[in-house]
């Protein structure tokens, strides 16, 4: 489980592509310390297993479920990324409970930049719509943020400096992908809600 608290900007340093999936090799220096074979790490909000670990790099495989689903597919050498460890046992929780599981991706439509904060458009997926709502939470590229205004079909977010300076947030543009995964709080709410309207009904 994650939190949504970047631990830092990391790089892409080189992508292997294979029949159904592809490889990268990641450059973080704090997210590799102490790493190990099978250790998790989230890259833009993507939970990935790390393959192997030396000095300040790390390989992960991504599958094609994961290329098609999210946009780590658009990555290519050269291109930053937010990378964080899982939260261990007993420290705080500083944003929401992150599963690192995308459920789909959205375009940064609009920027609007203001003296001590920036106000960022993102799209939003029809079948994600109802899970997203005023002030409530919601990761983008695997940050944690307080969604200001929710639309049919778009949300916004407030961001301060320090995320404009150390997540991918601060470099994307119009048009570009980001990473969505809802909160998976309602999501089980909306299923416990389901299945008792069913039994209801029988």
């Amino acid at each position: 489980m994650f939190t949504g608290i970047v631990e830092e900007l990391g790089e892409i340093t080189a992508v292997e592509t294979l029949d159904d999936a592809c490889r990268f090799r990641l450059r973080g220096p704090v997210v590799t310390q102490g790493a190990k074979h099978g250790d998790s790490i989230a890259v833009n909000g993507v939970c990935l297993t790390v393959v192997d670990h030396e000095g300040d790099e790390f390989t992960a495989d991504v599958m094609a479920e994961t290329l098609n689903r999210s946009s780590l597919g658009a990555l290519k050498a050269g291109s930053r990324v937010n990378l964080e460890r899982p939260m261990a046992v007993g420290e705080r929780l500083g944003g929401h409970i992150v599963q690192g599981h995308v459920d789909g991706t959205g375009e940064i439509l609009e920027r609007k930049p203001s003296e001590h904060w920036e106000i960022v458009k993102i799209s939003l997926p029809a079948d994600l719509t109802r899970y997203v709502v005023e002030k409530g939470s919601i990761t983008v590229d695997g940050i944690s943020l307080t969604v200001v205004d929710a639309g049919p079909d778009h949300f916004t977010v407030s961001l301060i400096p320090t995320t404009l300076d150390l997540t991918t947030l601060g470099h994307k543009q119009p048009g570009d992908p980001v990473n969505l995964e809802v909160d998976v709080i309602a999501k089980y709410v909306e299923r416990m809600l389901g299945d008792r309207a069913q039994g209801a009904g029988r």
